[in-house]
């Protein structure tokens, strides 16, 4: 049998969006800034796919904004923001366990001149609002909090959030990178006072290299590459149309029957979790049942390291993530920034595997993958010990 648990890392695309990219690459190939019929007919999907995301959240059209991916959507909505918002003060705040791309980003902002805090969660990967009103200053400008935690599926409370900052200043810019929470949730930004979200289409089914960012229309923001002006020249570049429009597709697919598949997710993570726990030397990071997000799990198997874990099961056919996919030049845990936020044990930061499902996750796979464990780990730990 082969399993798939590694979902957070990427998805397989649902047949019906690989179908659609096909036919548009083969019949709707035209550029969409042409003005003859095959323009047009690119133009048209484009135009179709920001109506059907912009539904989605509950806005408008045109606070759509097509990219790459949602590295380029952070990077786009924090630079873009600070180089706009820069007169109005250079304060920026964030937290501990974003992802790399607002990380680095960051980092790099800071670079340029801009004081950047970031601040730590609980022992659960929570932010605590007491710290971020204590963070905030009259020189505050943007804040950027991911929605939920790639490596440990922790939950961000948003709509707290929006609400302290509007309180404080309504002023200062909320940017939430939401590639792991989009299509795992209802996300309506103008309800809780969010300016900026981040999506990224390989998440929820659809293609990679592909995803888009949310603006809303009174927010000011710069583009960061120059070109021929298209989407309004906040994001110039022959817009990718068959990704756009399989990423518009997988978003119809997945809010479809959101809340039957979150369901269904929610007890399968449960059952995964009890049968983790007959396990000795078992430890599940962050916060269980509904508390957590339904579809990633991070487990701690203690004296067994984790690239050693990850290929046994692969052996076995489990495909699993120590850690996030987006740091595997540095397979090794240890280097979790996330798990070192929470405090996890250092014994413990080697020793840690993701697993995360998805709407094609199965009751079988995960009986499969628990017997498996049952398996294996005790023989790996014999071999460590040793």
């Amino acid at each position: 049998m082969n399993c798939y648990l590694d979902n957070s890392a990427t998805t397989r695309c649902f047949d019906s969006v690989a179908a659609l990219m096909a036919r548009i690459m083969c019949e709707d190939y035209g550029n969409p800034s042409s003005l003859h019929q095959k323009g047009v007919e690119a133009e048209t999907h484009i135009r179709n796919a920001k109506e059907g995301i912009a539904k989605s959240l509950k806005v408008a059209p045109k606070e759509i904004f097509f990219t790459s991916g949602g590295t380029e959507s952070d990077n786009l909505a924090l630079r873009g923001a600070a180089y706009a918002n820069c007169r109005r003060g250079k304060h920026l705040i964030t937290t501990a366990i974003e992802h790399p791309a607002v990380l680095k980003t960051m980092q790099y902002l800071q670079e340029q001149g801009f004081e950047v805090t970031y601040l730590p969660v609980d022992a659960y990967g929570r932010l605590r609002p007491e710290d971020l009103e204590q963070a905030l200053r009259p020189d505050t400008i943007l804040v950027s909090v991911m929605h939920v935690n790639n490596e440990i599926g922790s939950v961000q409370p948003l709509a707290l959030i929006g609400e302290r900052l509007r309180r404080y200043n309504p002023g200062i810019l909320f940017h939430v990178d939401a590639v792991q929470g989009y299509g795992k949730f209802r996300i309506y930004p103008k309800r809780i006072g969010i300016d900026m979200l981040s999506v990224s289409a390989h998440k929820i089914h659809g293609p990679k290299g592909v995803g888009f960012l949310y603006v809303d229309e009174r927010v000011k923001i710069r583009p960061i590459m120059f070109g021929g002006g298209q989407q309004r020249g906040l994001r110039s570049g022959t817009e990718n149309v068959p990704g756009i429009a399989g990423m518009a597709k997988a978003v119809e697919e997945i809010y479809q029957n959101l809340d039957g598949d979150v369901e269904r997710l929610y007890a399968l993570r449960q059952r995964f979790v009890e049968g983790l726990a007959r396990m000795e030397g078992v430890f599940v990071n962050g916060l269980p049942g509904r508390e957590s997000a339904p579809h990633v799990v991070s487990v701690s198997f203690e004296w067994v390291r984790s690239e050693v874990l990850l290929h046994a099961l692969e052996e076995k056919g489990i495909f699993v993530s120590a850690g996030s996919a987006c740091a595997s030049h540095h397979p090794d845990t240890a280097g979790s920034a996330t798990l070192r936020a929470i405090g996890l044990r250092k014994d413990l930061l080697s020793s840690t595997i993701r697993f995360s499902f998805s709407v094609f996750t199965t009751e079988e796979e995960i009986e499969y993958t628990l017997q498996t464990l049952y398996e294996l780990v005790p023989v790996l730990r014999r071999f460590t010990r040793r």
